[in-house]
């Protein structure tokens, strides 16, 4: 009986919460969200020690997305409502960021993002061939060179100068400005398509709870130097600042999609709508 009631009050306690939320105004919505940013902040600092135990983090929240494509995909049998065009660029980045840290960074990091880029190749596969007939290809209609291209740009001035290793430096800051824009290919074809499927917005979900505990990372890299990597940026390095604009671009990006997903969570919907601009 105790079970019973239990499972009937949380999800009564989580709409009135879910309705509470919603009878604030915008402004007071933006400032609950940043405060709870800022909570979870101090609670990532205080009970994570170590910075690799983060990334490690980060990577099983990119994988928990990528499983839930794996699964959308042998169960349901359809492609419907996933862009191609950013799984290939996860493809690329990750392609670029295990040859730039071979030898460099421990081969766990290496092993971390060669799983993950196993799963993102098997997506690439399926969506291509095995449920081509599935896949919304009108609506993912984000050029790759429209990424690709400016990226190469930022990646060009934002090199740390002609040095021994230039080429693997102009790959770090290359890869880290793809994965900054990479999603955008898949949330304009949600904005195409005007609703999102579950199982892609828990994908969606999951890359923004990723790009948040990257860009906490930096945060803490930040703290823990006590400003010194930005003191690097005057010195020429501008590959630094390449890559705290690339993590402030991704949290942004994710963050006005992760609003509208706990929203719709919060009001009980199945399928969630986006209002006309993400």
């Amino acid at each position: 009986m105790g079970d019973k009631r239990t499972a009937t009050l949380t999800p009564t306690a989580v709409k009135r919460v879910g309705r509470w939320v919603r009878s604030r105004s915008v402004r007071e919505q933006v400032t609950m969200g940043v405060v709870a940013a800022i909570m979870l902040l101090v609670l990532l600092k205080v009970f994570v020690k170590r910075q690799n135990n983060l990334f490690v983090v980060t990577q099983i929240a990119h994988s928990a997305g990528l499983l839930v494509l794996i699964y959308k995909l042998s169960i349901t049998k359809t492609c419907s409502g996933l862009s191609l065009k950013t799984q290939e660029l996860t493809a690329i980045f990750l392609i670029m960021r295990i040859i730039a840290y071979f030898g460099f960074l421990r081969d766990f990091h290496v092993l971390l993002d060669s799983l993950t880029l196993g799963c993102t190749l098997w997506v690439i596969y399926m969506i291509r061939f095995k449920f081509k007939s599935t896949y919304l290809q009108q609506l993912d209609n984000m050029p790759l060179y429209y990424v690709l291209v400016p990226c190469a740009i930022v990646a060009i001035i934002g090199h740390p100068g002609w040095q021994v290793h230039i080429i693997s430096r102009f790959m770090f800051v290359y890869l880290m400005t793809i994965e900054a824009v990479s999603v955008l290919p898949q949330l304009r074809l949600i904005q195409n398509a005007k609703m999102v499927e579950p199982f892609t917005a828990h994908y969606v979900f999951a890359l923004g709870v990723a790009r948040f505990l990257s860009c906490a990372n930096w945060i803490f890299m930040l703290i823990d130097s006590k400003g010194e990597i930005l003191t690097h940026i005057g010195d020429g390095h501008l590959y630094i600042l390449v890559a705290l604009l690339s993590e402030v671009v991704q949290t942004f990006i994710l963050a006005d999609f992760c609003y509208y997903y706990v929203k719709s969570v919060m009001e009980g919907q199945r399928m969630m709508r986006l209002p006309s601009l993400v």
